[in-house]
């Protein structure tokens, strides 16, 4: 018997065995030359712990509250598009992972299972991740089936205008999946002599017009609340809030939309202090330990949303995969914490963690 992963990386490895090149690639690839892709997990390496001593650890409580829901720690399962390239039960299996560790999961717009079969296949609680689509009608209907199905809140991804230039796919000729949620709204026949069909697939379909005006008529056509994902400006938090969206999540989609934009990590703290506590901070982007995890919670993210690791996980052992790149995260948390002398995650705080800017400044 094959011996348990006992990290991320190894999960990872597992997955690259486990699939064929043209999936793996896709899910593991980014845009171009990969830079923010490699930085989004490389940038926490510049974050260096200050633990404090002598404070009593001997219950750790890793529990926290998203926008008003209860959860047994501060790491979500983010969207992630294709869950059955990974396994057949796709996001089914993913959703009762997260019931089964009482943590948010967000569905992408692009799963390979319907919101309906996602909500009837457990009690998890769920977000529903949304693309605008140039037909407004279709983008419409989505939010209404996510919210008619007991999904909590929107997740509009704002960084799309185009599909960022993924080569791999491209060299791959990789095909555009059928996506379950948009059957008998759109047709998903899209061909293309140039490589990657799912980039002509998006270019089709997704709108590029999108704008700041558009979330009024978002909010017109649900009662749910609206977070946007893919802020990395203080310019553009504070119109989001502005804006009256309930949440920011800080992320540049895994590096696989523009390439040698920052890693969202160095950008987090920015928009934290731009949003001024007005509304709730996620974060999104190359989470591979549990000290990452704690690193983004001190520089003020609420929670922190996790994609890669979760894929690896479904890829390599299915369901029980998925649980144990949660449990991982958490165990690596709790760890973290007690010895940063943190009982919860309040305690946590921006003086438990020196940047790159911290040391430049006490040089200077």
């Amino acid at each position: 018997m094959a011996e348990e992963p006992v990290n991320i990386k190894e999960f990872q490895e597992l997955a690259r065995k486990s699939l064929p090149k043209m999936y793996f690639d896709f899910i593991n690839g980014g845009a171009e030359d990969q830079h923010t892709l490699r930085e989004n997990v490389a940038a926490f390496r510049s974050i260096t712990m200050r633990p404090r001593i002598l404070v009593d650890v001997s219950r750790i409580d890793m529990s926290t509250t998203i926008l008003g829901y209860h959860t047994s720690s501060p790491i979500m399962i983010g969207p992630t598009s294709m869950h059955k390239f990974a396994h057949p039960e796709g996001e089914i299996a993913t959703a009762r992972a997260a019931a089964a560790c009482n943590t948010i999961m967000v569905l992408s717009c692009s799963s390979a299972c319907s919101v309906e079969e996602v909500a009837s296949s457990c009690n998890a609680l769920r977000f529903f991740q949304l693309y605008v689509y140039k037909r407004r009608d279709i983008t419409a209907v989505l939010v209404q089936r996510a919210e008619a199905n007991g999904f909590k809140a929107i997740v509009l991804t704002v960084d799309t205008p185009r599909i960022g230039r993924r080569e791999a796919d491209i060299k791959n000729r990789m095909i555009a999946p059928r996506l379950k949620n948009l059957e008998g709204l759109l047709s998903v026949e899209v061909a293309s002599d140039k490589g990657s069909n799912l980039e002509a697939f998006t270019a089709a379909t997704l709108d590029p017009s999108l704008c700041w005006k558009d979330i009024e008529w978002l909010r017109s056509v649900t009662s749910l609340p609206i977070l946007i994902k893919g802020v990395l400006t203080p310019q553009d938090a504070i119109k989001a809030v502005e804006a009256g969206i309930a949440g920011i999540v800080v992320s540049n989609h895994g590096g696989r939309q523009l390439d040698y934009s920052p890693a969202s990590i160095t950008v987090l703290e920015q928009v934290v202090h731009a949003v001024g506590g007005k509304i709730p901070v996620l974060f999104d982007g190359g989470i591979r330990r549990g000290t990452d995890v704690f690193k983004a919670l001190a520089l003020g993210a609420q929670a922190v949303m996790v994609g890669r690791p979760i894929i690896f996980g479904l890829a390599a052992k299915g369901e029980h995969g998925v649980r144990r790149v949660i449990e991982m995260l958490k165990d690596e948390l709790e760890l973290t914490m007690a010895l940063s002398g943190c009982p919860t995650v309040k305690d946590i705080t921006r003086n438990h963690v020196s940047t790159e800017h911290d040391r430049l400044n006490c040089r200077l």
